[in-house]
């Protein structure tokens, strides 16, 4: 009976009971039962696999929700990967990526400053603080990242922001509308987050990031700081963030991602 870790954090046991439901109705038709049987310290999803088709279930799963590395060995050079923000605090000049490489010890994936300045600001010296409030960084955000290098004996990874990761930034500013992202809470808690917060008039959709991480997609003219204190009422035990585009391209000037 096979044991992976999927590339989906569960914050809390009502959130692992949605994963259960989810994999149930992912896997209904095949000969395979699959069971949470835990998650890491950093709360990636643990399931066992068994069944006549629990290879099949496998595959389709890490097609479909991606699954952990877990050991430093699974990472490859110039591979992609979605992680996870985790550490903002750590370092001035490191943004630390967790892509669920736990075992034997835990090791984040590491993008230093002059990168993300060169990828994400043109190369202009601005500080991970400043970056943070332009794009809306905060713990346990989804980053699409591409392994630029692996050093196995010192245990270190180095990356960068992926070509997905930078377009999905340049459509979020070239949209002109303000997100309100949202972290730890399902799709159908932000979604009823909204409604029972008469917020609706002012969302245009919501964006899922992963599957408990979501952005709320405002409308022209809306500010997404605005609804920070009704949402935050309703989901207070998520993590919120936002990501204005007319001061992040205000920022850039000449350089606008555009």
């Amino acid at each position: 009976m096979p044991t992976v870790t999927l590339l989906t954090k569960g914050y809390n046991d009502f959130q692992l009971k949605l994963v259960d439901k989810l994999l149930k109705s992912m896997l209904k038709g095949l000969n395979v039962e699959a069971e949470i049987c835990g998650v890491t310290p950093r709360r990636w999803v643990q399931i066992a696999v068994s069944g006549e088709d629990e290879k099949v279930a496998l595959r389709y799963l890490a097609d479909e929700m991606g699954l952990c590395p877990t050991h430093l060995e699974r990472v490859e050079k110039f591979s992609t990967i979605k992680g996870r923000i985790t550490d903002l605090n750590k370092s001035r000049s490191e943004l630390y990526v967790d892509v669920g490489v736990f075992s034997p010890n835990i090791v984040d994936t590491i993008i230093f400053l002059q990168r993300l300045q060169a990828q994400l600001v043109d190369g202009r010296e601005t500080s991970l603080k400043k970056l943070a409030e332009l794009f809306g960084f905060c713990e346990n955000l989804p980053l699409n990242v591409k392994i630029c290098s692996v050093d196995k004996e010192n245990r270190r990874v180095e990356a960068m922001l992926s070509e997905r990761q930078l377009t999905l930034y340049k459509g979020w500013a070239k949209s002109l509308l303000d997100r309100l992202i949202i972290l730890g809470a399902s799709f159908n808690e932000v979604m009823l987050a909204v409604k029972q917060t008469r917020c609706s008039r002012d969302v245009v959709d919501i964006e899922t990031l992963g599957f408990f991480e979501h952005a709320i997609v405002c409308k022209l003219g809306t500010d997404a700081v605005g609804l920070i204190p009704k949402i935050g009422k309703r989901l207070w035990n998520a993590n919120l963030s936002i990501f204005n585009p007319r001061k992040t391209l205000k920022f850039l000037g000449d350089h606008a991602m555009l």
